[in-house]
């Protein structure tokens, strides 16, 4: 109640301002970080990623506002407005195409901190500012440096970077960075392997493993209204991509192939072991092939599909932590089942996947698109659930430990925010 009271106050009266340009409430001025990440409230580990870093910050800092540069201003007051947050719309009335224009080049300039987070900086479709965000932000990193604006790499990854003009581009941001705090070992080997200038390279983990699921009552809700986990024999989790034509290896394996070995894949589990299936939506646009899987299937019956167009990322995390086990091509998928004991498979559509994996333990869970078929992800899936109980009293000690490190970089862009 004394949170909600404060920040009500907070938001209702008219903030003072200094001749730096602080925020100022009751007197204290608040320090500004802008935080670039993919922030429209489409994805469900997007948000978990901004949630949680906020999150974070809160339980240290009550001295700082965020500027969020989004293509939806209404869902980060929304989702989000019990922080100090200031929303920067990207759309085209605001001079912006994307992450390309005057609210891009604006929030990294008028402020004393960029955070860099997600999976952001990559070379594919450099030219395309709908896709890309490297353009973009190198184009103006140059001139966070000129300012010292210190642009900070924040539980993030890099990648992939495949050619020159990425990896030109990658260079300006580093040469605007103090710190590259990383959520894999993989961002700091592309950066050494590039043969890239940069500061002190830190290894943490991804923001969204600290999600906080919502109250049971909430979770039994849910469960009732869905009709989920009905089966005493149990439930496995799936969960499909929109860019498999886009991210496989070239002629590896098309959608409608793809969309076979998953309905097979889960038709066969259903077989074996007499489980119900649920197909997790973690990003809107994955509904559409979601459905495609479904249609595919012999038991659409058992089959059962939730997502972040309904639900928040906390209540799918939530919900996955009741499954047996969990395969998936979305990396937050992944990540929010190691955060609540559910033992995960990457079905790897992105290097990130693998990597995570490694992190918690379960490097040895996983399948590559040139072994994907409904016999290998049958087999992998029906060992993993076979062996559920012991690899999640494996993996949950170095989650706990991610989780720590998580949090723990909150001080040190304090350190960084407080020497400015």
């Amino acid at each position: 109640m004394v949170t909600e009271i404060k920040c009500f106050f907070r938001y209702q009266l008219e903030p003072d301002y200094d001749g730096a340009g602080h925020t100022s409430v009751f007197g204290v001025f608040m320090k500004k970080i802008t935080v670039l990440g993919n922030n429209s409230g489409r994805n469900a580990g997007d948000n978990a990623i901004l949630g949680n870093l906020l999150d974070d910050f809160a339980l240290k800092r009550s001295d700082i506002e965020f500027k969020i540069p989004t293509l939806s201003t209404s869902f980060v007051k929304k989702s989000f407005g019990h922080h100090p947050v200031k929303p920067i719309g990207l759309m085209p009335w605001n001079l912006a195409l994307k992450n390309f224009g005057w609210p891009l080049y604006r929030a990294m300039t008028d402020t004393e901190l960029v955070l860099i987070t997600d999976n952001i900086l990559f070379d594919r479709k450099f030219h395309n500012p709908l896709f890309n965000n490297l353009k973009s932000i190198s184009l103006f990193a140059p001139f966070c440096r000129k300012k010292d604006i210190p642009i900070v790499f924040y539980n993030s990854s890099i990648g992939p970077i495949d050619h020159e003009v990425g990896r030109v581009a990658l260079q300006k941001v580093l040469d605007a960075s103090p710190l590259v705090i990383t959520r894999d070992i993989q961002t700091k080997n592309l950066i050494e392997e590039n043969n890239l200038t940069h500061p002190e390279i830190v290894i943490h983990a991804d923001c969204a493993l600290n999600t906080q699921v919502p109250s049971q009552k909430r979770l039994d809700e849910i469960i009732a209204k869905e009709s989920l986990f009905t089966n005493s024999k149990g439930t496995i989790g799936l969960n499909v991509n929109a860019y498999i034509d886009n991210w496989s290896e070239t002629g590896t394996l098309n959608r409608e192939k793809f969309c076979t070995v998953i309905a097979g894949t889960a038709d066969d589990l259903i077989e074996k072991l007499d489980v119900d299936i649920m197909f997790t939506v973690s990003q809107i646009m994955d509904m559409k092939i979601t459905l495609e899987c479904l249609r595919q299937s012999r038991y659409q019956s058992r089959i059962k599909v939730i997502g972040n167009c309904d639900y928040t990322y906390q209540e799918l995390t939530g919900l996955l932590g009741k499954v047996d086990v969990h395969a998936g091509l979305r990396t937050h998928t992944l990540i929010f089942c190691s955060a609540v004991g559910t033992p995960p498979i990457s079905i790897n559509a992105y290097p990130k996947s693998a990597g995570f994996l490694k992190t918690v333990g379960m490097g040895d869970w996983t399948i590559d698109f040139e072994d994907l078929s409904i016999e290998n992800l049958s087999a992998l899936m029906t060992k993993c659930w076979e062996n559920r109980h012991g690899l999640a009293e494996k993996m949950r000690p170095i989650v706990e430990l991610e989780k720590k490190k998580s949090r723990d970089s909150v001080e040190l862009v304090g350190q960084i925010l407080d020497a400015l």
